[in-house]
């Protein structure tokens, strides 16, 4: 396909990698393509980063037609920069679309467009230890009127920014507080989605958690009150009795790729993996008699996040007496070991950006 690329006029400073954070710093240029019903997509461009125009009437603004993913670029040890697994964001993404009424991309012009992009801005991906180039691809309608329907009208965008770790803690464990009166999401509706709905409807537990001193919140779901489906921004594991357990896909959970890496990594080492409910009267359970060996979070943000307490109404359980666990450690040196280039990639999940 066409992509017409205008270079800004004034490339900024690159950050200093020691200050990175995460999402606050972002590159000399962004993606937009256009959309309509009567043309499909066009007019794929690059240009210089920089504030957007919308129509005060735009569907976004006022339905929610917003659909989002999160990937990274990777500077390896010879310099070159590689993607993770990007055909899964941009299926998942199709699957988002598919379910927020918004226009799918075809999967080989979106990896077009994707490594475009990525080497357009290939010099703004750091190569400190732990640090890495964010890109985060969004899609959102923008008719310009007020009726509720499907989307006719649409924007898809790429924008980046080089990270550091995605918690202050970075590896080290994480308080996590289990929310028992908000929920996330239900079967049927967009628990399965990425789109900002999603998070925004998470603020107001996580905001209580966070008062509390806890990094995020533990969701159950929404029907029964009774089952464990994900943590904040990610899906969640846990350890019991020498069995992996992780929540099935029930459609009010995301599918996470990093979640899905972890289970090929462990399946393909003889770990037994389940996928299936789990109560949080079995996690209670487990927690009291000590058989909860390690828990930990696991999404492009933050990898794998190791779970050193977990608080469930007036009780507080610490983990693996507040230390990273084993499993937990293997699957971040792994995962991060493909990532970065450091360790070969047996199940060739990377992508070089040429």
């Amino acid at each position: 396909m066409n992509i017409e690329i205008i270079k800004t006029n004034a490339p900024k400073e690159k950050p200093d990698s020691a200050n990175l954070g995460f999402g606050k710093i972002f590159t000399d240029h962004m993606f937009i393509m256009d959309y309509s019903r009567e043309e499909g997509w066009k007019n794929a461009r690059i240009v210089p980063f920089g504030r957007i125009e919308l129509h005060p009437a735009s569907t976004v603004l006022h339905y929610g037609s917003e659909i989002f993913e999160g990937l990274k670029a990777y500077r390896r040890a010879d310099g070159e920069v590689q993607l993770f697994r990007p055909i899964e964001n941009i299926r998942r993404m199709n699957n988002s679309a598919d379910r927020l009424c918004l226009p799918q991309i075809d999967e080989d012009m979106a990896m077009e467009i994707l490594t475009t992009f990525v080497e357009c801005e290939k010099d703004w991906t750091p190569s400190a230890e732990g640090t890495s180039l964010y890109l985060r691809p969004f899609m959102f309608g923008n008719d310009e009127t007020l009726g509720v329907h499907a989307v006719h009208n649409a924007t898809f965008m790429i924008i980046a920014s080089p990270v550091g770790s995605y918690y202050k803690e970075g590896i080290n464990p994480v308080k996590i507080m289990i929310e028992a009166d908000d929920v996330r999401a239900v079967r049927g509706g967009t628990g399965y989605a990425k789109c900002g709905g999603n998070y925004a409807a998470s603020n107001r537990a996580g905001e209580r958690a966070e008062q509390k001193g806890y990094s995020q919140v533990l969701w159950l779901d929404g029907v029964e009150r009774k089952y464990i489906e994900e943590v904040g921004a990610m899906n969640v594991m846990f350890k019991i009795n020498g069995e992996i357990v992780t929540p099935a896909l029930s459609g009010s959970i995301l599918p996470g790729i990093t979640r899905k890496s972890c289970i090929e990594v462990l399946k393909s080492e003889g770990y037994t993996v389940s996928e299936r409910l789990l109560s949080i009267e079995e996690l209670e359970k487990a927690m009291e008699d000590g058989s909860l060996e390690e828990a930990w979070g696991c999404g492009t943000a933050a990898v794998v996040s190791p779970i050193g307490e977990l608080a469930y109404k007036d009780k507080i359980f610490t983990v693996n007496g507040g230390k990273i666990g084993e499993v937990t450690q293997h699957l971040y040196d792994t995962l991060t070991g493909i990532q970065w280039g450091k360790i070969e990639d047996k199940f060739g999940w990377t992508q070089l950006v040429k």
